[in-house]
């Protein structure tokens, strides 16, 4: 007879999604040691980072697909397969290719993580869904402060970026062991009866393709920023990677107390109020210099803090019968346009540069030339990001109306198709 053992199972989920995390803060910190050791220019460094997005919604939505059929347990067990894989490939990375294989690597790991926890969060609290999820999520940023963290105090003590990323066995070990000694439910439509029809159904409705549409997004508001910050910004400030410690330090401190959050507003509304916050804390990453950039690192950290879980929440919530496979299409969606988004940005990010270095006047310092290019570089990547959350603001803004009118309309039920 199964015993669910409802607290172990959500400490070793946070546990797994640590580990992604990590993988996230370990290379946003090492970035530029693997340009200089290696010879990568931005445009090769974004692919690479673009990699990890690549393999995520690959593995994400392939879980979604499976996760019903083969149960949670085994595709955890998977991803902790491919997460020791990836992380000892990195470790005895030769170059270009090898960083490649072994990010990419840990992206499917990283996907099949959440493919796996995300629906099992909200099969263990199917009562309290977006908190839940909120709770999980925030040891994602708990994880990049963390690594971020590593990275800084690892190379004040002169240890190299292999250990740095060699760190990362040592929970990919403990929530391997953990997952495999639990018995796992199944999932929240399995044990509700719903169809697989009524499941794909459900995700071709307009509100589930809205949310689908809208995830891109955030994610890119979200994800590239955070991941990019240092290679970015660090002609800006002394402490670029220090700013992405300091935004993940918020998000983990608003995702720990969103439970007062989600009574006080509905998550559409919540979504809405964190695109304003998030648009404006990249303005001013953007445009502003000196110290107060800090500032606007912990006005951006509040933004975003929100838009992962609560998106996810908000369609487990009002789309219940797109089950496991809606929450991994969305986390799908969202690290697909990061990826995307990241190789875009990082050609655009060395056209600003060559740009700016074409039209050096005669006698010019070229090193210092080169400085001034990227510091002018990085905020012009960051202000053209801008224009998502712009756009977004419009959209949840239509969302909130929307929602509110269905509430007038059927107000005893949730958005069920």
């Amino acid at each position: 007879m199964q015993t669910i053992n409802r607290a172990q199972l959500f400490r070793a989920s946070c546990l797994s999604l640590l580990v992604t995390s990590l993988s996230f803060g370990i290379r946003a910190g090492i970035l530029g040691d693997l340009g200089v050791k290696f010879q990568l220019n931005a445009s090769q460094l974004g692919t690479i980072t673009a990699t990890a997005f690549w393999g995520f919604p690959l593995a994400v939505v392939i879980g979604g697909v499976i996760v019903d059929i083969i149960g949670m347990k085994r595709l955890l067990l998977l991803a902790f397969i491919f997460h020791l894989v990836g992380i000892l490939l990195t470790v005895f990375a030769t170059g270009y290719w090898t960083l490649f294989i072994s990010t990419l690597t840990i992206g499917i790991a990283n996907g099949t993580v959440e493919a796996a926890c995300n629906p099992l969060v909200t099969s263990l609290y199917t009562e309290n869904k977006t908190t839940k999820l909120s709770h999980f999520h925030l040891w994602f940023p708990g994880g990049i402060v963390i690594g971020t963290l590593i990275v800084t105090l690892f190379k004040m003590i002169g240890l190299n970026w292999q250990v740095q990323v060699g760190v990362m066995l040592i929970p990919t070990a403990i929530y391997g062991y953990l997952f495999s000694k639990l018995d796992f439910p199944v999932t929240e439509r399995v044990a509700s009866g719903v169809s697989t029809a009524g499941m794909y159904k459900a995700v071709l409705s307009p509100l589930f393709i809205f949310m689908f549409i809208c995830m891109f997004g955030t994610a890119i508001t979200e994800l590239f920023t955070g991941q990019w910050i240092d290679v970015l910004l660090k002609n800006v400030t002394d402490n670029a990677l220090l700013l992405l410690t300091l935004e993940t330090g918020v998000m983990v401190l608003g995702r720990a107390f969103a439970k007062p959050i989600l009574k006080l507003f509905s998550p559409q509304v919540v979504i809405l109020m964190s695109t304003i916050v998030a648009a404006l804390g990249l303005y001013m990453l953007s445009t502003l210099h000196g110290d107060i950039i800090f500032l606007a690192a912990i006005i951006f950290g509040m933004g975003v803090c929100f838009f992962w879980p609560t998106m996810l929440g908000f369609v487990s919530e009002n789309i219940p019968k797109s089950g496991a496979l809606g929450i991994n299409l969305m986390g799908g969606a969202g690290m697909f346009a990061v990826s995307v988004w990241t190789v875009i940005m990082g050609k655009y990010y060395d056209n600003i540069v060559a740009s700016k270095m074409a039209v050096l006047p005669a006698g010019t310092d070229p090193a210092k030339a080169l400085e001034q290019a990227k510091s002018l570089a990085g905020p012009d990547v960051l202000h053209f990001t801008l224009t998502i959350p712009l756009v977004l603001i419009v959209a949840f803004t239509g969302l909130v109306f929307y929602m509110r009118a269905k509430k007038k309309t059927d107000p005893l039920t949730a958005v069920v198709v």
